[in-house]
């Protein structure tokens, strides 16, 4: 059984950053990735981490703001968002795949509870 657990989340302003973090237990899986889910509006893609070479995908919205990573002796899923901005707001989760890179939530597999983050302009 994998389980996933967020971290990080937070109440900013415009402009600053955050770290989320998310521990998982279990096997390291092929592709991990992190959606958002802002008040009001379905689970959005953000940003994916996967393959043999660390490819990575990212949301149009968050390129060049928003970096994925993982540290693979834990393992545990990292997003770094910068220059956040009230788009951001909503809630963080980290997902796990035990297939190919996608942005499409219903091909994760395993799903943490979420984190809240919230920004305010």
């Amino acid at each position: 059984q994998v389980q996933l657990e967020e971290s990080g989340g937070g109440l900013v302003q415009t402009g600053d950053s955050l770290r989320l973090s998310c521990v998982t237990s279990g096997r390291r899986t092929f592709t991990m990735g992190w959606f958002r889910q802002a008040p009001g509006k379905e689970r959005e893609f953000v940003a994916a981490i996967g393959g043999s070479f660390g490819d990575t995908d990212y949301a149009d919205a968050v390129k060049g703001r928003f970096t994925i990573s993982t540290d693979d002796a834990r393992p545990t899923l990292y997003l770094q968002m910068d220059r956040l901005n009230v788009e951001g707001t909503g809630i963080y989760f980290c997902a796990l795949d035990t297939g190919a890179m996608t942005r499409v939530a219903e091909n994760y597999d395993y799903w943490g509870q979420g984190t809240q983050d919230a920004v305010s302009s």
